[in-house]
């Protein structure tokens, strides 16, 4: 949580917004292009051999209790609802000639 808002505070900072300007946090990272970068992440992930460690991160299953709150999003379940916000899929990634003019084109 105090990660959260410190990332929010940068974020803030770099656009020239102060908190008691009220404006969402959405619309910020909209204006860095946040979500365009953490699409182009994805896709350089994705190309990856399998047996790279990064890729391995992410296919990484946490073994132990599920807590009884309502879980935290992953990294890969929010790169997938910015894919599905865009129509996008996982054979679009894998072309890297393709994939950063449709990560753009989305947004």
């Amino acid at each position: 949580m105090a990660l959260q808002r410190a990332e929010m505070r940068m974020v803030r900072w770099m656009c020239g917004i102060k908190l008691q300007d009220r404006v969402p946090s959405k619309e910020l990272r909209e204006k860095l292009g946040l979500q365009q970068n953490r699409l182009h992440w994805y896709g350089h992930v994705l190309r990856k051999e399998d047996n790279d460690w990064v890729k391995k991160c992410m296919e990484y299953k946490v073994e132990g209790s599920i807590p009884k709150s309502r879980p935290k999003r992953t990294w890969r379940e929010v790169v997938q609802k910015d894919c599905q916000a865009q129509k996008l899929n996982m054979e679009d990634a894998i072309d890297c000639s393709r994939w950063p003019k449709l990560i753009k084109v989305g947004l």
